[in-house]
């Protein structure tokens, strides 16, 4: 995250709420966006052990 209180964590790593926030807030546009808004799907379909499978590597 390149800013605020979770400035330089992994979007991945964003706790769940935050995520669902932007996603009721609306996600910004861009490529931040974008990347939220999979996160988004990652975390709410249980999917975030594919992505952590991989930072892991």
């Amino acid at each position: 995250m390149p800013f605020g209180k979770y400035k330089d964590r992994y979007l991945i790593d964003l706790p769940e709420y935050y995520v669902v926030w932007y996603h009721n807030k609306g996600f910004p546009k861009g490529v931040l966006g974008q990347q939220l808004q999979t996160v988004y799907e990652l975390k709410v379909n249980g999917l975030e052990y594919l992505i952590r499978n991989i930072k892991n590597l």
